[in-house]
């Protein structure tokens, strides 16, 4: 459980700080800071210190646990509490809850609660943070840029779907990664591997797309020597091969019905059989799904298990295709010359060549827009991109929009009227499902519950 989150040992014993700061050592937690005087520590919060968690003993000379509870939840409410006492009333606890405190725990407290209680606090934590991403105007910086390094933009869209990547990296949960072809799901999923406690160990991509099902279980689960014909030797499966760490199913909504149910039970048990042996193997494995596919709706044509679909979804990002993201074009353009080995950094390309790149609509997102540069590099001949290059590689599939008469065009409607009629018209294809309209039309949920009820939808 390995967490850079800073926290505050509060207690006026210095052997049960000691004992305890070596448990969280244990647990994979650096950023520790321990304070034998309740007053000290008060002072701290009020000078505007900060701390992610703090672990506070009951009864202390000068300041009970109780007051410094008070002035913590004041002075820092961003600071998750838990309280630690000698004695198991049931009545103290509950107070402690009522507030503010997140979690009571009684002493010696075992390193088992201390885990358990510390795993739910950063979980509610992560969530708290992922609702102030979608809150705030812009997200905060990231705390681990390094991972998400190979990922170039300047999009306030991307910067967010990466700092909620980020949050997600830090806590075990399944992440469902969704976008069209080519948007760069691979590339998020190896960033989150990258930015969690499991970088060191195994990142293993599957496309399950390309996966045949009467292979699925060897694949995946291995095999005893002699499981089948052909069988001469015993082998591991992917399950095997990426204990400890990250498993990525790439386009799993290619995935057979009757397989699914094979996966589920590895995800819901965190165990599997290996073929030719009935002995238990388990599985430490973080999971990261990828898909184009509208899940939800194959989930309405029977066509995926709902069950499959949550246990997957636990985290889910999405990622917004390049054409909604064109402020990235210029900078990936410039990544790519860089990577692209036949240029010798220096390739160029020409402001009007750039342009039409920035106006394509891109149906295959980014990869499309390294094979143009890559081939377009090659006609150059070692001189710049020019537009007439581009509009050769692009433009017989550009469609530019034909002039109308002005005799024949329709009578002009105000941006209200083709808001409503938009906002409709995605209402009633969804079946009138809220969340799903707000989460395609890319608005809040409250937003789209007041225009509804404007519109007499509520």
């Amino acid at each position: 459980m390995q967490s850079d989150a800073k926290i505050l040992l509060i207690d006026d014993d210095p052997d049960f700080l000691e004992i305890f700061k070596k448990k969280l050592d244990g647990l994979g937690f650096s950023q520790i800071q321990i304070v034998d005087d309740a007053v000290e520590a008060a002072a701290m919060f009020e000078s505007e210190h900060f701390f992610d968690i703090a672990f506070i003993d009951m009864t202390m000379p000068g300041m009970s646990g109780m007051e410094l509870l008070e002035i913590i939840k004041r002075s820092s409410p961003g600071t998750e509490c838990i309280m630690i006492t000698a004695v198991n009333d049931a009545r103290v606890a509950v107070e402690c809850l009522n507030m503010g405190a997140y979690d009571y725990l009684v002493k010696p407290a075992p390193r088992e609660s201390v885990a358990i209680s510390l795993k739910r606090v950063l979980e509610k934590k992560r969530l708290l943070d992922i609702l102030d991403i979608e809150k705030s105007g812009s997200p905060p910086a990231l705390k681990n840029p390094r991972a998400f390094q190979s990922i170039v933009t300047r999009s306030s869209r991307m910067l967010k779907v990466l700092k909620e990547a980020e949050l997600h990296a830090g806590s075990d949960i399944p992440v469902l990664i969704t976008g069209e072809s080519g948007s760069g799901k691979e590339l998020l999923a190896r960033a989150i591997h990258a930015a969690s406690s499991r970088k060191n160990k195994p990142f293993t991509p599957v496309n399950m797309a390309s996966l045949a099902p009467g292979l699925f279980e060897a694949e995946f689960f291995g095999h005893t020597k002699g499981a089948f014909t052909g069988a001469d030797k015993s082998r591991g499966g992917y399950l095997e091969r990426t204990h400890g760490g990250a498993l990525f199913l790439d386009e799993i909504g290619d995935m057979a019905l009757d397989l699914q149910g094979k996966l589920l039970r590895v995800l819901q048990e965190g165990e599997y059989f290996k073929l030719g042996t009935s002995s238990r193997s388990r599985a430490d494995i973080r999971f990261i799904a990828a898909t184009n596919k509208d899940i939800e709706n194959m989930i309405s044509r029977k066509e995926f298990r709902m069950d499959l679909y949550y246990r997957l979804r636990g985290g889910r990002l999405h990622l917004p295709p390049l054409r909604e993201r064109r402020e990235d074009i210029p900078l990936l353009v410039d990544m790519i010359f860089r990577d692209f080995e036949e240029c010798g950094g220096m390739c160029g390309i020409d402001d009007d060549a750039l342009g039409e790149l920035v106006m394509y609509e891109f149906p295959g997102n980014i990869r499309e827009l390294v094979s143009i540069i890559q081939s377009t590099v090659n006609l150059a001949q070692g001189k710049s991109i020019s537009k007439s290059l581009i509009q050769d590689r692009i433009g017989h599939r550009k469609s530019a929009p034909e002039k109308t008469p002005v005799s024949t065009l329709e009578p002009a409607v105000t941006l209200a009227q083709a808001e409503k009629s938009h906002i409709l018209k995605v209402y009633h294809r969804t079946g009138k499902n809220k969340s799903k309209t707000a989460r395609l039309l890319d608005i809040g949920l409250n937003t789209l519950r007041r225009k509804l009820k404007s519109y007499g939808e509520a």
